[in-house]
Order: C-alpha cells, then sequence, then structure tokens
C-alpha cells in the first residue's frame, strides 16, 4: 500500500483523484440559505 495503491490517501493524492478516502474540496462549499429572503405565508383558521 503505497503511493500506487488507488485505493489509500496517498494513491489518491498521487493520481489527482477523490473519493471517500478524500473528499472533493467543492463539495464543501457553504450553501447559501434563501429561505429568510422569502416572504412568509400567514396561515388563515377558519372556524
Amino acid at each position: 500500500m503505497g503511493k500506487g495503491d488507488k485505493k489509500t490517501r496517498r494513491g489518491k493524492i498521487i493520481n489527482k483523484t477523490y473519493g471517500n478516502l478524500r473528499p472533493n474540496p467543492r463539495n464543501y462549499k457553504k450553501k447559501k440559505n434563501y429561505s429568510s429572503l422569502l416572504p412568509k405565508k400567514e396561515i388563515k383558521y377558519i372556524n
């Protein structure tokens, strides 16, 4: 298990690939929460 092993973290760094051992940093971008910008709907109760 070394630099040529595609299943290890070191092997993924050498091969410039991503996977479970080496997650892709693009997946960690924070998603913006737009729900606070939307108008809030009022619920009317009918008796």
